[in-house]
């Protein structure tokens, strides 16, 4: 009767270690079970992507497998030329080519050439206009006067352009002149009836009979003035703060008439017994007289008459300044 025999069970074994005698399990199944085990496959990563190379580039550099040498001679030269090739002058839009001059040197070209002709004048300024008239513009018209008998003059002349123009009162001025005394407020106050009556040109009154009695009248109001204020010209400047008025117009139409400043020295003359002075006959000898400046902007005496002023501003501040002290030492 044959008996089976039994395999043989693996059992633990001591094992003797530096600490001592423990019971180890033997490491022999384990080693085999690692063994059994199947690794699974790893996927393989993304290569890196190789830039292709363009054909004229490989042609240049000759063969792949050359040497380091010839393969970085080959591809500098190519990069190079590659580099050439890609940079193109850029053109920009909207600029325009300066001209770069050096410090110190004077371009002939930098400054515009400068036209040649007559200046700008005013719109009411024209080749046909009387040269009496022109040279008035040019010389008196807007430059700011401070003499009584000048500003005495040119207030007859603003009430006269009722009845006259301009380049009229202008070729009779020196008739003007000698039949009013050259415009002395105390010899005209003396003008009697029969003097009056005897301002004839051709026979005929230099002004109509209202006019002449208003420029008699205005010459005794004028010398009251000068008692209160020291002087003519001091009344006058003090409505515009002994400054003149720059309008700076651009076209001839914005020039006024009369404006509020206009109207208020009127009524001012009339309470004190001036005749013939309303707000348009008063701007009109503002103008003038220069205590307004309405030359237009484009024109040449703008710029002259505001360069006058300054010059001749101060010293007339300062006398104005010592007649306003008398009078209050005197009152």
């Amino acid at each position: 009767m044959s008996v089976a025999t039994a395999k043989p069970v693996s059992e633990t074994r001591s094992i003797l270690g530096p600490a001592g005698n423990r019971v180890r399990v033997s490491e022999e199944p384990k080693r085999k079970s690692d063994n059994n085990t199947i690794k699974k496959p790893q996927r393989p990563r993304n290569p890196v992507p190789v830039p292709k190379i363009p054909e004229p580039v490989v042609r240049n550099n000759g063969s792949v497998d050359s040497s380091c040498s010839s393969d970085s001679s080959s591809s500098g030269g190519s990069s190079a030329k590659k580099s050439a090739s890609s940079t193109k002058p850029v053109r920009r839009v909207g600029f325009k080519a300066a001209k770069v001059v050096p410090d110190n040197v004077v371009s002939a070209t930098l400054s515009p050439p400068k036209i040649s002709g007559p200046p700008k004048r005013c719109d009411w300024i024209t080749t046909h206009s009387d040269p009496n008239y022109t040279s008035f513009h040019d010389e008196e018209w807007g430059v700011p006067v401070y003499d009584d008998g000048k500003l005495f003059e040119l207030l007859v002349f603003s009430q006269a352009l009722a009845e006259l123009s301009w380049p009229a009162i202008l070729n009779k001025r020196d008739t003007f002149r000698k039949l009013f005394e050259n415009f002395v407020p105390s010899t005209i106050a003396q003008f009697t009836e029969k003097k009056l009556m005897s301002l004839k040109v051709n026979g005929s009154l230099l002004l109509s009979e209202p006019k002449l009695r208003a420029v008699v009248e205005n010459a005794k109001q004028m010398l009251k003035v000068q008692q209160e204020f020291g002087s003519f010209s001091n009344y006058c400047w003090s409505f515009v703060n002994h400054k003149p008025i720059r309008n700076g117009f651009r076209y001839a139409r914005q020039v006024p008439v009369k404006t509020p400043k206009a109207d208020h020295i009127s009524k001012d003359l009339m309470q004190r017994g001036f005749r013939c002075v309303g707000p348009t006959v008063v701007y009109s000898f503002m103008q003038v007289a220069g205590i307004v400046n309405d030359h237009l902007l484009t024109c040449f005496r703008y710029q002259e008459c505001n360069s006058n002023l300054k010059k001749d501003l101060k010293p007339k501040i300062e006398d104005t300044q010592v007649l306003t002290d008398a009078l209050e030492n005197t009152c």
